[in-house]
């Protein structure tokens, strides 16, 4: 499911226009990008938590060259869904 079909699928059901629809859900999106680079975790009671993770410093191989490389530490964005949500898709997916 795409941005604009899940906007399409909230404007039928809800009955309000696409483009509010289509703001509210970019405005959505911007404020947890906001959060998670600010260093703060989003939690949705009942659909997930959106959480950053930090990976440590590792040693990697450039293959084309034959060298060592040192990848730095990072930190990464992460979804992990709420038990309750995990029950309802392994319930209903067949």
């Amino acid at each position: 499911m795409t941005k604009a079909e899940i906007v399409a699928d909230i404007a039928n059901k809800t009955g309000v226009e696409k483009v509010a629809v289509q703001a509210v859900v970019e405005s959505f999106m911007e404020a947890v990008k906001k959060s998670m680079m600010s260093g703060e975790n989003v939690y949705l009671r009942g659909f997930g938590s959106f959480t950053i993770k930090r990976r440590a410093e590792k040693t990697g191989r450039n293959i084309s060259k034959n060298t060592t490389i040192i990848i730095p530490a990072h930190n990464i964005p992460a979804f992990k869904p709420a038990k309750s949500f995990v029950s309802q898709v392994k319930n209903s997916v067949k």
